[in-house]
């Protein structure tokens, strides 16, 4: 019984079976496409895709960690250089299987593995910018891009006034400071004295 092994050991021993993938993973890197047989391929998109995660953190570390399992240097250099750049927003799923049909000699089924982001033709998003993911708490992009031209508006209305309302104080300033040039220093202001005598006059 082969209860719970899910490990395809595609009739080879455990050191046999990290040679063809790390092999596999290496051509892989290289060629961005290879042909095999369908279980050699699904096997090696479960090899590959953790190590590629790995590549999106670039340290001295995560070259140690992939190179032990590759130990080709010129791989770990394509994997860390030109790939992890192009996969760098993609979160997972960076290789796809597709089958091809049956090989004529032993009849086994076969299928191209090739990485995602390299095939310009199959992939639907090659040209688009890619966009910050979203959370719902944020609000739809509509309502803010709507919220956007109504603060603009209202900003260039506020501005509007704003420079309405100097220009009439400004004139105010000015007719007053006319009035005040215009009018005399001092006022001749009726003689007190004077009309106290009238007072004491009729008084008398």
């Amino acid at each position: 019984m082969r209860h719970g092994d899910k490990i395809n050991n595609l009739g080879r021993t455990a050191a046999h079976r990290r040679a063809l993938l790390a092999n596999m993973a290496a051509s892989l890197i290289e060629h961005k496409r290879i042909t095999t047989t369908l279980a050699k391929a699904k096997a090696l998109r479960r090899y590959i895709e953790p190590l590629i995660t790995k590549a999106k953190n670039n340290t001295t570390h995560s070259r140690r960690v992939v190179f032990s399992y590759l130990q080709n240097k010129e791989a770990i250099k394509e994997l860390f250089g030109p790939i992890a750049e192009k996969i760098g927003d993609r979160p997972g799923g960076y290789v796809r299987v597709i089958k091809m049909g049956f090989r004529r000699g032993d009849g086994a089924e076969t299928a191209m593995i090739e990485l995602v982001d390299f095939n310009e033709v199959y992939n639907p998003n090659a040209g688009k910018e890619k966009k910050a993911k979203r959370t719902r708490r944020g609000g739809s992009k509509k309502q803010e891009g709507e919220e956007t031209a109504e603060t603009a508006a209202v900003a260039a209305t506020t501005e509007e006034a704003v420079a309405e309302v100097e220009e009439q104080v400004e004139d105010v300033v000015e007719e007053v400071a006319e009035d005040v040039a215009e009018t005399p220093a001092a006022e001749a202001e009726p003689e007190a004295p004077a009309a106290e005598e009238e007072d004491k006059k009729e008084d008398a």
